[in-house]
């Protein structure tokens, strides 16, 4: 049953609240560990019992740091970093150009300027040369190093790692991996097709901190100490979240001890970052995917690829403010590049319909460094796997996104298998792929009647799922801390949605071009702010902008909204529904 009773809100959603079930289990959760109730909801939605709240609300990374040595290569793969760093021979570290790839870099260059190394850092261009290794870049780089580490790529790079004659390779990824591996030194990858899964939650800075953790173990035994590894789980924590890993597990330790770290502002290019974005408060999550995570990419979508690895390894403070300027430049223009380019693809797919299992569009000259963002876009807005392409001199080069509880990666990688593609891959939620233009149609035929046998054809407007009613006067900061404590929040634990029911809307102000602020309450009674991110690109925002003094639901999740150092609650609104 529909919760307050809403089939098809403003946006063609419909709310779902707590089944009885979890309504039962957080009854049982508030009973057994007098934690407050709205914590409890979240517990019992995460399935978390009540012998295991503590330890849940409290992750540390002693209780969940799984063993390094759980993955396979690990051990030979610090081995052979340590024994590059004593004999003092050349390393390169070769990444992709996303945070995860920055992150996983500027973690290695960290710990090997801490045991005295200097190491080459090389990004590939995403135009000219794409993600990953490539034939010509691993010759020239093994051509003056001995050995080359691969971050956050590498997996599937069979021939650009055996052009890398003469150097050892290690790879330290997580992108999903094919029936055989490259010839590599060591594949450190929790994806291997031969691991267990376990660890499959990991984004690659993640592996690259256990591959750390192992080197240190290593160097323990061998009556050394290794440098603090604790001190650099800012930059795990900053990938986990940008690169949308799901938080569960160690991840949640991560994140958490991260942002610990990450407020005691040591890192500067963080620092100078933070301060150009306008950080002023201790950073969240939220924080970390929404204002520092598009600036870092920035540098890889349209500008010199290696901008965000350098700005988060750089230790002089005048370059960390030169980049941080440069980055937040390129983001700016980033976002009109992908203005425009959201707008052609979201018209496409219109065109196309929503009723098939695949959301895709291509264009001539669509910037390769905005299409993924695009498919995101597209991905919210038709609650189907999208694929977004730009197409130049014949050759398609797209990104894809995809929903909860279907794989992309992996018909993705058969598609490449099958030659509708030349390459392709990536991991469930999200790939990559390069395409001839001409075969672009046939590809995403076959793309959908794949992703059509996991039943992504049959999903309809993706539903609301709420925690439950709250009334505007409940919503204080106090409640808000005590929320944070079931947190982190992000992919795979949700942040707490709430309604607000039956609420007068008593000011609605257009801000922006396309962003909503009202204020709404109770006639004579407490009163929130809210807030409502791109509602005039459709019904939402016009529709309460137009209100007429009728009464609405309004649903979204609260936040804590600092101005001049005074804290106070307002809602991000989401969606509403006539009451």
């Amino acid at each position: 049953m529909a919760f307050l009773g809403i089939e098809q809100s403003l946006t063609g959603r419909t709310w779902i609240g707590p089944d009885v079930s979890t309504e039962r289990a957080a009854e049982a959760l508030a009973q057994h560990t007098q934690l407050p109730r709205p914590v409890c909801q979240i517990l019992a939605r995460m399935g978390v019992s009540a012998e295991r709240a503590e330890p849940y609300l409290s992750p540390t990374l002693r209780d969940l740091m799984p063993d390094p040595r759980s993955l396979r290569d690990m051990e030979p793969a610090a081995t052979r970093l340590l024994d590059a760093v004593q004999k003092r021979q050349k390393i390169a570290v070769f990444a992709d150009y996303d945070v995860d790839g920055g992150s996983s870099a500027a973690l290695l260059i960290t710990w090997l300027r801490a045991m005295g190394t200097a190491a080459t850092l090389y990004v590939p261009d995403r135009i000219d040369e794409g993600y990953g290794p490539n034939d010509e870049a691993m010759a020239r780089l093994a051509a003056a190093h001995d050995l080359i580490i691969c971050v956050d790529c590498g997996t599937l790079s069979h021939g650009p790692i055996a052009a890398a004659e003469g150097a050892d390779v290690i790879v330290l990824d997580h992108h999903l991996g094919a029936e055989t591996l490259p010839d590599a030194y060591a594949v450190v990858n929790p994806n291997r097709q031969d691991e267990d899964g376990a660890l499959a939650h990991l984004c690659a800075a993640a592996v690259v901190f256990l591959a750390l953790v192992e080197a240190g173990r290593q160097l323990r035994e061998g009556g050394k100490q290794g440098p603090d590894l604790m001190a650099m789980l800012d930059l795990v924590g900053l990938a986990t979240v940008a690169d949308v890993a799901p938080l569960v597990g160690v991840n949640r330790a991560f994140v958490r001890q991260g942002l610990k770290v990450m407020a005691r502002r040591e890192r500067v290019g963080l620092v100078a970052l933070a301060d150009i974005a306008g950080l002023d408060t201790a950073p969240t999550p939220y924080h970390l995917g929404y204002l520092l995570g598009p600036r870092i990419n920035a540098g890889g979508r349209i500008g010199q690829a290696d901008l965000g690895a350098r700005l988060l390894a750089t230790t002089d403070p005048h370059e960390a403010a030169a980049l941080a300027e440069r980055l937040n430049t390129l983001n700016a223009e980033r976002r009109e590049i992908e203005a425009h380019v959201r707008a052609e693809a979201i018209a496409q797919c219109e065109t196309r319909g929503a009723d098939g299992a695949l959301a895709w569009a291509a264009g001539p000259g669509w910037h390769p460094g905005v299409v993924g963002i695009v498919a995101s876009r597209v991905k919210e807005a038709t609650n189907r796997p999208s694929i977004v392409i730009g197409v130049e001199n014949g050759i398609g080069k797209g990104s894809g996104r995809s929903v909860s509880g279907i794989d992309l990666g992996a018909p993705i990688q058969r598609l490449a298998a099958e030659g509708l593609l030349i390459k392709g891959g990536g991991h469930k939620m999200a790939a990559g792929l390069t395409v001839e233009a001409d075969k672009i149609e046939p590809a995403m035929e076959r793309l959908s009647d794949l992703l059509a046998k996991q039943g992504a054809d049959a999903l309809g407007p993706a539903d609301l799922r709420l925690d439950g009613v709250l009334m505007p006067g409940a919503a204080t900061v106090e409640l808000l801390n005590q929320i944070d404590a079931a947190g982190p929040f992000g992919a795979g634990a949700p942040a707490p949605r709430y309604a607000f029911a039956a609420m007068r809307i008593l000011q609605a102000r257009r801000v922006g071009e396309a962003h909503l602020k009202l204020t709404f309450g109770e006639p004579g009674g407490a009163r929130l702010d809210a807030i409502a991110f791109g509602a005039f690109d459709g019904p939402l925002g016009q529709t309460l902008m137009d209100h007429g003094g009728a009464p609405f639901h309004l649903a979204g999740r609260i936040e804590v909204n600092s101005f001049r150092g005074r804290q106070s609650v307002q809602l991000r609104l989401e969606d509403a529904a006539r009451a």
